[in-house]
């Protein structure tokens, strides 16, 4: 049984206090309310105190801290978790969003960065570079979380998952110690934190290999909904046939007010939205196929990564209310198709939607046995996101992100890609690390024996 903050007397808070160059949160501080804020508004978790770090030696004592006191410990980053595994209930929470830097060496083409740091404030540094790191596909994310759940994104298919360039970490342990970890030292923590979660450690910074990337050719395309089984039998060839320069990801959605033009609003799409990386005068060559299916709209031009990266930011700011479900799938058949139709004609609000990332290329090439992500042999990692700016509407975009998800589980792989994932239980867990999983379970037994880190998709260890 876990103790509360409230139970610590406040001559220890104090004390705590004065390790840090950063600062404390406590419920009766004037700022608590807008600190437990996270991107989902449709959490609402009261810690019991914040330790906002600014320096990896704050962040070992508030790990000291939360383990000598009993607490329940959560970690945040960019607080973007859909199932808000940044916040705990009555516990101590580590606030890494002090803890920010961008290091590019230029020589190398390596960056560092803090474990507190934006995706956007990442792409805006290696950008000046020429270059990018593999990551997802809105830059308001947060590196740590996406890092250590896997990494999917717009150059999967070119470069990999952002775990496969991941090339060093330094992080605190649960006994207090602080490790720097890579591919010749504590290697099994290095292995386990690509794609394992937080489950063993607070990671303080990620050494990542980027790559020349500066300028791309991307932007959505748009079908009527009627049109995506016709359209997702195309795609489900074409996507991994095309050269690996090209990218995008398949959704079905609602076209917001903002900033398409006024004949789609509130109309339903099947979309794909597009990156390529490639000699922009094959461009044309390579994207005919998908200009000759006609699609009533394609804003697809030459942009700065970062442009695509943040291209959706603004639609999705903090706080909406979101509920997410995920699955991997291995094929868009006949049934799996009409699924989608069914479900993408239902959409309840303009943000809610469902999108299959690809898992092809340099991403499907990685062992499935090389990092904890088990499903490199999946043809898709999908996700289902009810949203809407009104609590109100909270039921409704479950429910209906439920039964889409439900309705398609059955002719899915089993798992599904951790970052997607809501509070699902532990078979679901399971069945997403697959075979990794007592892998995982073995080094959580050596690390965190005492399951300090639990406030997540939790690798328990056995007893």
């Amino acid at each position: 049984m876990k103790n509360t903050v409230a139970e610590i007397p406040s001559n220890h808070i104090n004390e705590f206090k004065k390790l840090l160059k950063g600062s404390i949160v406590l419920p009766s501080s004037a700022s608590y309310d807008e600190t437990r804020k996270v991107y989902n508004a449709m959490i609402d978790k009261h810690p019991g105190l914040f330790a906002l770090c600014k320096n990896a030696d704050d962040v070992v004592a508030a790990v000291n801290f939360g383990r000598d006191n009993n607490l329940l410990v959560a970690v945040r980053g960019g607080g973007h978790n859909g199932a808000g595994l940044g916040l705990c209930n009555d516990g101590l929470v580590i606030d890494l969003s002090g803890i920010k830097f961008v290091d590019v060496n230029a020589t190398n083409n390596t960056v560092k960065v803090g474990g507190g740091n934006l995706w956007s404030e990442v792409d805006s540094a290696t950008h000046e570079f020429g270059l990018a790191i593999p990551s997802g596909m809105i830059s308001s994310t947060g590196v740590g979380g996406l890092t250590l759940g896997g990494g999917v994104g717009y150059l999967s298919r070119k470069y990999g998952l952002t775990i496969d360039n991941l090339i060093e970490a330094e992080m605190v342990l649960a006994d207090g110690y602080f490790v720097t970890v890579n591919a010749t030292k504590h290697t099994d923590l290095f292995w386990a934190i690509r794609g394992g979660g937080g489950n063993f450690g607070v990671v303080t910074s990620f050494t990542f290999q980027a790559h020349p990337v500066k300028m791309i050719t991307g932007g959505p395309t748009l079908w009527p909904i009627e049109k995506v089984e016709e359209i997702m039998e195309w795609y489900d060839t074409f996507i991994h046939d095309v050269s690996e320069d090209l990218n995008g990801f398949i959704a079905t959605m609602i076209i917001p007010e903002s900033p398409f033009p006024a004949e789609l609003h509130h109309k339903k799409f099947c979309a794909i939205v597009w990156c390529y990386t490639g000699d922009p005068d094959k461009f044309a060559d390579i994207f005919k196929p998908v200009l000759d299916l006609d699609p009533v709209f394609a804003h697809v031009g030459e942009m700065p990564y970062p442009s695509l990266q943040g291209m959706f930011d603004g639609l999705l700011p903090p706080g909406l209310q979101w509920y997410w479900r995920a699955d991997f799938f291995n094929d868009l058949t006949p049934e799996i198709r009409a699924k989608h139709l069914k479900y993408g004609s239902k959409i309840p609000t303009p943000l809610s939607q469902m999108h299959l990332y690809p898992i092809t290329g340099a991403a499907s090439r990685v062992g499935a046995e090389d990092t904890p992500w088990a499903y490199r042999n999946a043809k898709y990692a999908g996700v289902f996101i009810g949203v809407s700016p009104d609590p109100n509407k909270a039921t409704e975009i479950t429910e209906w992100c439920k039964a889409y998800q439900e309705a398609l589980h059955p002719f899915s792989a089993g798992g599904a890609y951790a970052n997607f994932m809501m509070n699902e239980g532990q078979d679901r867990i399971k069945a997403s690390y697959k075979h990794n999983y007592k892998r995982l379970v073995k080094i959580k037994n050596s690390y965190d024996p005492q399951n300090l880190f639990q406030v997540n998709q939790n690798i328990k260890p056995s007893t």
